[in-house]
């Protein structure tokens, strides 16, 4: 199947917008909750995957990656790396090449994982490399799944401050879409 090549702002706006399905938000923020998210992570066979950095407005100031977000479709979880680092057993399911992790624009990631810790990411792929043979040309997320689905992602909340002591229900809602949303569509794709 082949899908529109482009779609612009004005399509994307009149578009519904996308809400996370029925399934649970765990926000990780502890290495036993680490422990067992990546026990039910490692079960898995296919992830959506993202990552969120806080960030700077100004110029050579830059902060280390602060969540990094793994959905199974029912659950996703929101792993607090500013609280936690990368702990060794996330670093075991991001190594894991049985596992396929989906994400968009992933050499970004990869940067800015290393910055944090040199870890072995294994079994990644990228919808960016995917989409172009749909003759999707677009690159990001939010029109990606506009022209796959026919709606819009609300980024509203992606230059807020992933640091912050607590995540907003609004920053977890729209973490967990990102990776969600990979998932679908690489699903989707791949019928």
């Amino acid at each position: 199947m082949t899908y529109k090549e482009t779609i612009t702002k004005e399509e994307i706006d009149a578009l519904p917008l996308l809400e996370y399905p029925d399934g649970e938000i765990r926000v990780v923020d502890t290495i036993l909750g680490a422990q067992k998210a990546c026990a039910e992570l490692s079960a898995a066979t296919l992830l959506g995957f993202d990552t969120e950095t806080r960030p700077s407005f100004q110029k050579g100031i830059s902060y280390k990656i602060a969540l990094m977000q793994l959905s199974m479709g029912n659950v996703c979880y929101l792993f607090r790396l500013n609280i936690l680092g990368i702990p060794k057993c996330l670093a075991q399911v991001l190594a894991n090449d049985k596992i396929t992790k989906v994400g968009l624009s992933l050499r970004d990631d990869f940067h800015q994982i290393m910055k944090r810790d040199k870890i072995a990411l294994n079994g990644f792929v990228d919808l960016q490399k995917i989409v172009p043979q749909f003759g999707i040309q677009e690159l990001s997320l939010k029109k990606i799944y506009a022209i796959v689905f026919g709606k819009k992602i609300s980024k509203a909340q992606q230059l807020t401050n992933w640091e912050a002591p607590v995540l907003t229900d609004k920053q977890q809602m729209y973490a967990a879409i990102d990776a969600w949303a990979c998932v679908d569509l690489y699903k989707k794709l791949e019928q």
